[in-house]
């Protein structure tokens, strides 16, 4: 099963040094994820200044400079990984290093059809109202 984990944290928690050695202790654990074959990508993200929000509303699209939710904990990464379960998606999101000064928001991801058949919301429980897939 393939799962999101969304990496949060207040960028300003992090010294240099502790940047430093979060991104090298990382690194050592997506070889080893990819060695398994569990790891799908993984990337850090710019800081929040660099980012860019879009909203499209009646056919205009609005831009704004930075996320679109003031909040102290900003999304700094994700994983992608391919693992059994969420138990095992777990496991592993209690290794990474940002544990320990934000937040990982875990996520299945909703799979696509496969075939030629044009997605409806009946693909998507959310969307048909059935809020809990």
């Amino acid at each position: 099963m393939h799962y999101m984990l969304l990496i949060y944290s207040d960028e300003t928690c992090w010294s240099e040094d502790e940047y430093d050695q979060c991104i090298v202790e990382s690194l050592a654990i997506c070889e080893e994820l990819a060695t398994q074959g569990k790891l799908l990508g993984a990337s850090p993200l710019r800081p929040v200044s660099t980012a860019t929000s879009l909203r499209m509303r009646e056919g205009r699209r609005q831009v704004m400079d930075g996320p679109f939710a003031e909040t102290t904990e900003q999304l700094g990464g994700y994983y992608l990984l391919d693992v059994s379960d969420l138990d095992e998606a777990l496991a592993i999101a209690s290794r990474l290093p940002p544990a320990s000064k934000g937040t990982i928001e875990i996520r299945p991801l909703q799979p696509l059809p496969q075939n030629q058949e044009v997605p409806t919301a009946a693909h998507f429980p959310v969307l048909g109202g059935n809020h809990h897939p």
